[in-house]
């Protein structure tokens, strides 16, 4: 039997940004527009993806490998880690200020980016895709900030 329309497939990298938290709620279209969006990019172990004091212009997404998030020079005490599924630099989509941190990857990793410029584009194009991913982040910020008001583990 001839189809003229098929059932349509996630692209890989639409199922890999449905595992991510801040897409977890988008649909498999609102996935492949965004998808189209992604800056797929390679950091080898030891890299620096971004610098402390940076202008902030991208949200990272990590698609394989780990990045530490630490202060220039003190690799020893990392402020963060952020493996598979983790986003690292989303304060960029929110104000573009300096980064707080510089982020290194520990392994060789497979990032996924997203630049503002492209986020503020799909806020004109596509406000209900940003919308959903814009109130995602507001619940990842949410989580931080709940894990730092509750304090120190003991």
């Amino acid at each position: 039997m001839f189809r003229l329309f098929s059932a349509s497939k996630p692209s890989s990298l639409a199922q890999q940004l449905a595992a991510v938290g801040l897409f977890s709620t988008l649909s498999l279209r609102e996935l492949k527009i965004v998808s189209a969006l992604i800056h797929e990019r390679q950091a080898l172990a030891g890299e620096i993806v971004f610098d402390e004091g940076e202008e902030g212009q991208a949200i990272y997404i990590v698609f394989s490998g780990e990045i530490m998030i630490c202060h220039q020079g003190k690799t020893e005490s990392p402020i963060a880690m952020a493996g598979p599924g983790r986003i690292f630099g989303e304060l960029a989509l929110i104000d573009g200020g300096p980064r707080s941190a510089q982020a290194r990857a520990s392994t060789d990793c497979e990032l996924g980016v997203m630049f503002r410029g492209d986020f503020d584009n799909l806020m004109e194009s596509h406000a209900t895709i940003a919308a959903k991913i814009s109130f995602q982040l507001a619940r990842h910020y949410a989580g931080i900030i709940r894990h730092l008001a509750s304090g120190p583990a003991k």
